[in-house]
């Protein structure tokens, strides 16, 4: 009887198969990725018990507690999000081939400017089984192979959710590739991959963020850890403040958008801050403070701040809150410790709001909204509709993605749509740089190109 014996695949096999599937997704029409990622979606829900038989052995093994075992764990709750996300990006527009620009020369000569796919994209990541999945989708619908290197501790659920992914009819073989997570060769292999990998994205702590960009031979999108921060102004409703920052730290404090840092106006200190140091500690929540909030919540379990805690990221039920002067000092503050991730400002005073969003140097920033991007925390008071307005609500329709009125986001570095986590917003980028449309000041301003969006809803 003949016996079969695998030779698992190395590394640079495994990069020569996403090379040559690269060229197959590229030509791959909108219908056919948007059929493949709803299959999977169908597929994922289909293999929730293998999934989470493959997560328990994860579980079990990898010794992690806190924050990082939640990160590791996966539900049946989860798994319906990680399909529903499947479906979500299928239904997102097409960036590629989207024509940015178009002019003709005095003599003739056309000139088009289209979105086209990078290539193979390689992503490092943490024990997060979801990232696979998710970064998977937003490959396969911008047309990209993806080579997936995630942490050892999620060895099993990676395995597995992977042979899901793969298996689905259509997709090419060597489109999705999971390397051996169990040595750090294949990471030095992925980052110094060139000409066979385009573009690396590290997707965790700062110690593995900065090792890539240290060492990659290949382009690197380095992405942020989460420090985030929520300013409450003097003139914030106090009742959707709290409702923000509970949502804020609470929902779920091991990602990476949820909120580190309070920062509170001293005119209201005296008001809220005894009033939120109360309701955080009855969710749970470890309260650091600065001398200040010590005073004002005497007699509260509030821990005093060491320098270090203004930079660091809790990713547990954990926040360290500030009395500060006024709007310009948070601005400050926020740009100086944070991770320029998500920061968010409460206030009912516009012009304050509009400075905060305009000056704050962060991916995300939000106006009345949760760094959870949970806009219904917030309320607004009705307002007169403008022009501006009109205009926002026209793209929002056009792009096919609206947003919700109850919120206020001003995204400075996500590229567009679905293939923002694709390309990155470089310092030196300038808004001349891309198509832009602007009729008046209070005109929303909308940048869509490789480099830089901004929304603005008046």
């Amino acid at each position: 009887m003949a016996t079969t014996v695998s030779t698992p695949v190395s590394t640079h096999e495994k990069l020569l198969r996403s090379r040559e599937a690269s060229t197959q997704l590229a030509q791959l029409s909108t219908i056919q990725k948007n059929a493949m990622l709803l299959v999977m979606a169908k597929a994922i829900e289909a293999g929730e018990n293998s999934i989470l038989e493959a997560n328990r052995a994860d579980l079990e093994s990898s010794g992690l507690a806190g924050p990082m075992r939640d990160r590791l764990l996966l539900n049946a709750e989860r798994i319906a999000e990680i399909a529903r996300g499947l479906r979500e990006v299928a239904n997102l527009p097409d960036p590629v081939y989207e024509r940015l620009a178009e002019w003709e020369r005095p003599n003739g000569l056309r000139i088009r400017k289209v979105r086209v796919p990078l290539g193979v994209v390689g992503i490092i990541y943490e024990s997060r089984p979801n990232v696979t999945v998710d970064t998977v989708a937003l490959a396969l619908k911008t047309s990209n192979a993806i080579v997936l290197r995630g942490g050892k501790e999620a060895a099993h659920s990676n395995q597995r959710l992977v042979e899901i992914l793969t298996s689905v009819v259509g997709v090419p073989e060597g489109a999705i590739q999971l390397l051996d997570s169990s040595t750090r060769d294949s990471v030095q292999e992925l980052i110094k991959a060139r000409g066979l990998v385009d573009v690396i994205i590290p997707r965790g702590g700062p110690e593995l963020i900065t090792y890539v960009t240290e060492n990659s031979a290949v382009p690197v999108i380095e992405t942020g850890a989460g420090n985030c921060h929520i300013f409450v102004d003097e003139s914030a409703d106090f009742d959707m403040a709290d409702r923000i920052v509970i949502n804020a730290k609470t929902q779920r404090p091991s990602v990476c958008n949820a909120a580190e840092k309070l920062l509170v106006h001293e005119r209201i200190a005296s008001d809220y801050v005894p009033r939120i140091v109360k309701k955080l500690l009855d969710c749970g929540v470890e309260v650091r403070g600065d001398k200040a909030t010590c005073r004002l919540a005497a007699g509260l379990n509030v821990i005093p701040v060491v320098p270090q805690d203004w930079g660091e990221e809790y990713l547990r039920l954990c926040i360290a809150i500030r009395v500060l002067l006024d709007v310009k000092e948070a601005i400050a503050h926020i740009n100086r410790h944070s991770t320029k991730h998500s920061d968010s400002i409460i206030t009912n005073e516009e012009a304050n709001a509009r400075r905060f969003l305009r000056l704050v140097d962060s991916a995300a920033v939000y106006w009345n909204a949760s760094t959870r991007f949970f806009p219904q925390t917030a309320r607004y008071p009705k307002r007169r509709t403008s022009s501006s307005a009109r205009n926002s609500r026209k793209w929002q329709r056009a792009s096919r993605k609206p947003w919700r009125k109850s919120s206020i986001w001003w995204s400075k570095r996500a590229p567009a749509l679905a293939n923002r986590w694709v390309t990155s917003c470089h310092r030196s980028c300038s808004p001349s740089s891309g198509t832009k449309k602007r009729s008046s000041p209070r005109t929303p301003l909308i940048f869509r190109n490789n480099c830089c969006t901004k929304i603005f809803r008046s």
